[in-house]
């Protein structure tokens, strides 16, 4: 049983994971933190991490950014595994991240889909077998109107998931308007979409002459990646100290 305290408890994602931990027989959510106490958890949930005393194998975190610093210090301090999936942190705290991972066990990933962590796999055979070929690559991604970033960070993990598989690492595109030529080989076009209420859309596309392959991922909902954190920490748990990665949970 991998008992866990869920950082973020009271936000959209802390309260998904929640209830991905009450159906899993090999799980259990022991504490909670945020800033609000103002939901029936079933579990105890502090206001201020340094009051947690719970017991837990390890913490998954879907809060805000400045709620970081804090909890890096906490799970230092307690040596409890950390899932982190916070986006948007400042330079100076992902510094701080790679500090902590030299005393904790650390997983951080730029999207916690396990569709999306074995796409980037997939798309790195593929790059070996079209790039040489003479294909051209594009990665198009589509994402709701409240999301203020572009390109998504799944598109440029994407993307350099298939850099990684080059000899020469292509150059990044993200807009052709004020060119006026053939599109150049050695490079990938990324492409943002935003519109709606779409949870996520990534398709990769290698196109070839008279032949077009593309690898599609839609998102339906944010439990996706609810689920993938809660396997991240069933593996995380117990492990020593380092930064780990989804790939290394989809083995």
């Amino acid at each position: 049983m991998t008992r866990i305290i869920m950082h973020g408890c009271n936000g959209h994602m802390g309260q998904v994971i929640s209830d991905i931990v009450r159906e899993d027989p090999d799980t259990e959510m022991v504490a909670g933190i945020d800033i609000l106490d103002n939901r029936e958890n079933g579990y105890p949930v502090f206001t201020n991490i340094f009051d947690c005393d719970i017991t837990a194998d390890v913490i998954i975190d879907f809060a805000a950014a400045p709620a970081v610093d804090n909890l890096l210090q906490y799970v230092v301090e307690r040596q409890i595994p950390l899932v982190l999936c916070t986006t948007g942190l400042s330079e100076e705290q992902l510094e701080k991240v790679e500090e902590a991972s030299k005393k904790v066990a650390i997983l951080r990933s730029a999207n916690m889909s396990l569709g999306i962590n074995t796409l980037l796999k997939m798309v790195q055979t593929a790059t070996k077998v079209f790039a040489d070929a003479g294909y051209d690559i594009e990665i198009v991604e589509k994402h709701h109107n409240k999301k203020v970033d572009a390109p998504s960070g799944t598109a440029l993990a994407l993307a350099d998931s298939i850099n990684e598989a080059l000899e020469e690492p292509y150059e990044y595109v993200y807009d052709r308007s004020n060119r006026r030529e053939p599109r150049p080989k050695k490079e990938i076009g990324l492409s943002a979409v935003r519109g709606g209420t779409i949870v996520g859309d990534h398709d990769i596309i290698f196109a070839g002459t008279d032949e077009v392959i593309t690898f599609s991922h839609t998102a339906y909902s944010k439990a996706v990646f609810g689920k993938g954190a809660v396997q991240a920490g069933k593996f995380l748990a117990g492990k020593p100290a380092g930064m780990y990665d989804m790939q290394q949970v989809i083995g």
